[in-house]
């Protein structure tokens, strides 16, 4: 039996919750057409509003073993990123994607400013002094987002509402088709590429 001071301070308890207390977790299983997981695959969640850019928000993306480190990174748009290149030869980093161009000409350490990142889109690396060198960066316009582990499953948090998602994988040069979801505590997404 509660008490008249818990029966009284329960509702207003309640009413000072934060959205994130109402989060629930969201599993995506990502997979290609014959059902396999996709490793490393990106879902992004959408609510319709803007959400201002996280304070220090930004990414490092190493050159290392003349592999850039990690070779898939997901931002936020607005996001800065560094190219800090931990091999003992120089790289020449670059991106011709519409989402963002530019050069890093031949470096080595860490160069003096990070890119910002201000349009939303898949940005392909490459370095012009070692072809094999590639990595991506999908630029998204929302805090919502997550890579897949090799079980082809992301988890996040999102508060109860309505979403919609998109997910996106190496290769591909826009995300998938917009699909619409409402959330109410813990649901799982299953989507294939």
């Amino acid at each position: 039996m509660f008490s008249v001071a818990t029966r009284v301070c329960f509702p207003l308890v309640l009413t000072f919750l934060s959205p994130l207390a109402l989060a629930a977790d969201i599993t995506a299983t990502i997979m290609d057409a014959s059902g396999k997981p996709i490793v490393d695959a990106v879902v992004a969640f959408y609510d319709g509003k803007t959400t201002a850019l996280p304070a220090g928000a930004g990414a490092r993306i190493v050159q290392k073993n003349k592999l850039f480190n990690p070779r898939i990174t997901v931002v936020q748009t607005g996001s800065k990123i560094n190219f800090p290149n931990e091999d003992t030869v120089r790289h020449h980093v670059y991106s011709f994607s519409p989402a963002k161009k530019f050069e890093l000409k031949l470096y080595s350490g860490v160069p003096t400013d990070p890119l910002v990142f201000d349009q939303a889109g898949v940005v392909t690396l490459g370095c012009n002094i070692h072809d094999s060198m590639v990595g991506y960066i999908y630029i998204v316009d929302t805090p919502f987002f997550a890579k897949t582990d090799d079980k082809g499953k992301a988890t996040l948090k999102l508060s109860n509402g309505q979403y919609s998602y998109q997910a996106w994988q190496p290769g591909q040069t826009k995300p998938g088709a917009e699909q619409k979801i409402t959330i109410e505590g813990a649901t799982e997404v299953k989507i294939t590429l």
